[in-house]
């Protein structure tokens, strides 16, 4: 029955980060990620700072984020990885983008509370 709860509470805080994303509060986001959270993508590895300092900034929006597919939960006592597919739509610098991606979050549960450690994403093709 835990890992059913933890389910249902993953799935929940990884609709309400995506919200958190396309509402571009910088604030809001925090409260998803670790102090240490990082984020791997094709253009490499960036931090918690550097990443809520391109929201601030404006210099990174997102308009819309949605997942394809129910994620897919693994619960590993007080560790649990989501993966799903989402597409998006951002603008960086002033420049759309749109992405199709697989993306990996790694969360961890700390004082009865999960947070994110880390997200990993991979263009999906096809």
């Amino acid at each position: 029955m835990a890992a059913e709860s933890a389910h249902a509470e993953l799935t929940e805080i990884s609709r309400d980060w995506a919200s958190a994303i396309v509402s571009n509060d910088p604030a809001r986001i925090a409260h998803f990620m670790t102090e240490d959270w990082v984020i791997v993508a094709e253009s490499g590895i960036s931090t918690r700072e550097e990443f809520l300092a391109l929201i601030s900034s404006g210099d990174l929006t997102h308009s819309a984020m949605d997942t394809v597919d129910e994620p897919r939960i693994r619960v590993y006592g007080d560790t649990a990885v989501v993966t799903a597919r989402a597409t998006n739509t951002a603008h960086y610098r002033g420049d759309r983008f749109d992405s199709d991606e697989w993306v990996t979050d790694v969360f961890l549960r700390r004082d009865g509370e999960w947070r994110c450690v880390l997200t990993h994403l991979t263009t999906a093709k096809g």
